[in-house]
């Protein structure tokens, strides 16, 4: 690599999370003490917290003018603020990273070791996590099934995000007019030279999670509608099947009733079952051409990322 100082920026994204970000700025610290060569920056992008968050990150860019603060003029949402706050760093690296200590900053040492060795991209997965067991699973079971019937064979499982992007990829990523970005899933699709390292999840220390059932379902979706078109060929495709069993299922009750005309009678409960589960067929595929749908409207109005309050040691 060359003797040029390097920067090497962390980007993240908070709201309400007074109780963890003086000791995510600490441990930082911490961890850049044992690469003097470099120096850092941290781009964080606060989401409109409601508690002391702001006052904070208030206090600590008046002390450090490598901390640099994002204040959005709303909360615009656990996908949008962290992609904008990535977008806006400057350094000859990029690492982006939760700031609820659950992503611990010590992995960074390791992701820039990796990166150090010529690997452009540097990912970082969960081996294990002290979350909550079936949440864990269903992740696992998303990722995988993700994995599967992607478009792309490069969608990186039990991976959030978390990890070192050298400023190549940074400027490739910037290329990609999306509103409503899938991260993750653009990781993936980009490529570059890419090393992997395993980490373990921690769990929340303080606080409160800001993701619920909706958002999670929100981020599933998002990661579906915008690397596979499977579930809109599934929908043809089990049309098609479903069709043609019905078709022989008639062809079976015609057969039956001319067998035996005067005893056979059909009955309410067959067309009432059969009813029932076609009208739910029916409404899991409209609700699946509506995630696609709506995924087209997001893009069509063009909103911007986030809108901007104040940028504070922005200027230095």
């Amino acid at each position: 690599m060359s003797d040029k100082i390097k920067t090497i920026s962390i980007a993240s994204s908070c709201c309400n999370e007074e109780e963890n970000i003086r000791e995510w700025y600490a441990r930082i610290l911490k961890v850049f003490e044992k690469f003097p060569r470099y120096t850092y920056e941290i781009v964080i992008a606060d989401n409109c917290s409601k508690d002391g968050t702001r006052a904070i990150l208030r206090e600590i860019a008046s002390k450090d003018k490598n901390f640099k603060v994002i204040f959005n003029s709303n909360n615009f949402g656990h996908i949008r603020s962290p992609y904008n706050a990535f977008i806006e760093t400057a350094g000859d690296a990029a690492i982006s990273m939760c700031s609820d200590l659950q992503e611990p900053p010590e992995v960074i040492e390791d992701l820039i070791k990796k990166w150090e060795e010529g690997f452009t991209v540097v990912v970082a997965t969960k081996k294990q996590s002290k979350c909550n067991f079936l949440t864990h699973s269903l992740r696992k079971i998303y990722y995988w099934l993700l994995a599967k019937i992607s478009d792309s064979d490069e969608i990186i499982r039990n991976f959030t995000g978390f990890g070192l992007y050298d400023r190549k990829f940074r400027d490739a990523i910037k290329l990609y007019k999306d509103s409503y970005p899938y991260f993750r899933g653009l990781v993936g699709e980009i490529g570059f030279k890419r090393a992997e390292i395993k980490f373990f999840q921690e769990k929340r220390k303080h606080g409160r999670t800001k993701n619920n059932f909706f958002s999670l379902y929100d981020m599933a979706m998002t990661g579906f509608v915008n690397h596979s078109k499977l579930p809109l060929r599934l929908a043809v495709f089990i049309g098609f099947c479903l069709a043609g069993l019905s078709l022989l299922a008639a062809l079976g009750y015609l057969i039956y009733k001319l067998l035996y005309w005067d005893t056979f009678t059909l009955g309410l409960a067959p067309l009432v079952i059969g009813l029932f589960f076609f009208s739910a067929i029916q409404l899991i595929f409209i609700g699946i051409i509506g995630e696609y749908i709506g995924a087209i409207y997001t893009q069509v109005k063009n909103k911007p990322l986030v809108v901007i309050d104040e940028k504070i040691n922005f200027d230095t």
